[in-house]
């Protein structure tokens, strides 16, 4: 069994890969719930889909939240939380125009 190099384990970041799961977690998880929100079934207007939406949030997050710590370092777990932020609230926009 082979040892990891050093650039192979991954970095204890803690700070930057916990403000990267918290404030961008958090952004995402808004987009995709905003995504379904919107573009789901029965649209925004639809009753019993505002519970639900509004406690997926949590969930997501947390996940999210959760994963952010795999990252080797936590400069990478911005950029990539940061990009996945980017292409959610894209995605969301491009089809509220488009709608």
């Amino acid at each position: 069994m082979n040892r990891l190099t050093a650039e192979q384990k991954i970095k204890p970041h803690w700070w930057l890969k916990t403000f990267a799961g918290a404030i961008l977690g958090f952004t995402f998880s808004y987009a995709i719930v905003a995504i379904f929100a919107w573009f789901g079934s029965g649209g925004i207007g639809a009753t019993a889909k505002i519970q639900f939406n509004m406690w997926m949030i949590s969930p997501i997050w947390l996940l999210v939240l959760s994963f952010s710590y795999l990252f080797k370092t936590g400069v990478k777990a911005i950029i990539y939380l940061l990009s996945f932020n980017i292409i959610a609230y894209s995605v969301f926009f491009f089809l509220r125009w488009v709608s």
